[in-house]
């Protein structure tokens, strides 16, 4: 197994965090440990770096990398009952957490697990590998189901003539592989969507984030993690998609958002106080000498806040 561990932005990440060596960090999508490793590598014995991952190879992987840290602990888990595991080591507080939401490039890159639509595979895109796969979505979900979730999780334009072809093919036989689904796929969009970009990532997109509930995930974590943030801490999110953005965008501006009493007001009444401070009022991006070297990371975009 080669979970490929290229960290997105790496510097701009350990620079955002601004590690204090003794303080508890958490890598909430710890993948094959890149970010991990460097923040583990930053911290005293004092410090604590504990890593999550939904991904059972994605554990196996860091476990090993991070062997030589005495620090640094990593837990099977989704990211979303991160505040909970860490409450239940009697952990309140931490110092820092990152977020590097999508698929890595070994879920991507290994065709049994069914993530890509370049190669034919199984079709599953299951990131913890149980539960629903996508082949249960693609074959159980009624039209109207599958419509929403690929206009609501991809922006495809396109949905309706999507989910209506998906209906009908697999009413004549089940679709088991991502080869079948981009196949119906492209049939259902007309050619002139095919012509900048293939027809199927967004599709594919939006049925890997129903399958792994990532948006419902992202969300509650987002109140939870910042909630144990220490005054001081700092918390970091890496997103490929405008969804995801658009999300920690809005949630970061809420966060950072003090009185909101009409500008009529003579006093404040409602009595809010900002809670948290913009690093980047901007979304940080790549580079041109990473683009060069990992050309995933264009879509990358990094947002920061400080705990007040």
């Amino acid at each position: 197994m080669n979970f490929q561990h290229k960290p997105i932005m790496l510097k701009e990440c350990i620079d955002g965090l601004s590690i204090n060596p003794n303080g508890i960090y958490v890598d909430g999508t710890v993948g094959g440990a890149g970010h991990s490793f460097e923040i583990a590598s930053l911290l005293s014995a004092k410090g604590k770096l504990i890593g999550f991952d939904k991904d059972p190879d994605a554990v196996m992987t860091a476990s090993e990398r991070l062997k030589d840290f005495k620090n640094a602990r990593v837990f099977l888990s989704d990211y979303s009952d991160a505040a909970n595991v860490l409450r239940g080591m009697s952990v309140d507080g931490i110092n820092g957490v990152l977020l590097d939401l999508g698929v890595s490039s070994y879920q991507l890159d290994t065709p049994e697990r069914g993530f890509s639509y370049r190669v034919d595979a199984p079709l599953d895109m299951r990131m913890s590998q149980t539960g629903k796969s996508a082949a249960d979505v693609v074959n159980t979900y009624s039209k109207e189901d599958l419509e929403r979730i690929i206009r609501e999780n991809s922006e495809e334009r396109f949905a309706y003539r999507i989910a209506d072809l998906i209906v009908k093919e697999r009413e004549k036989k089940p679709i088991e592989t991502t080869g079948e689904l981009s196949e119906i796929i492209s049939r259902a969009v007309p050619a002139f969507s095919k012509r900048e970009k293939n027809p199927s990532k967004r599709t594919f997109q939006a049925i890997r984030m129903e399958v792994n509930e990532e948006l419902q995930h992202l969300s509650d974590s987002l109140d939870s993690l910042f909630d144990i943030l220490l005054p001081g801490g700092r918390f970091a999110v890496i997103t490929f998609h405008s969804l995801e953005d658009r999300m920690v965008k809005e949630r970061f501006n809420t966060f950072s958002t003090g009185c909101t009493c009409p500008p009529d007001f003579p006093i404040c009444v409602c009595g809010k106080k900002p809670r948290g401070r913009l690093i980047n009022r901007k979304p940080i991006t790549a580079d041109e000498e990473e683009l060069e070297r990992n050309p995933r990371a264009k879509s990358a975009k990094l947002r920061i806040i400080e705990k007040l």
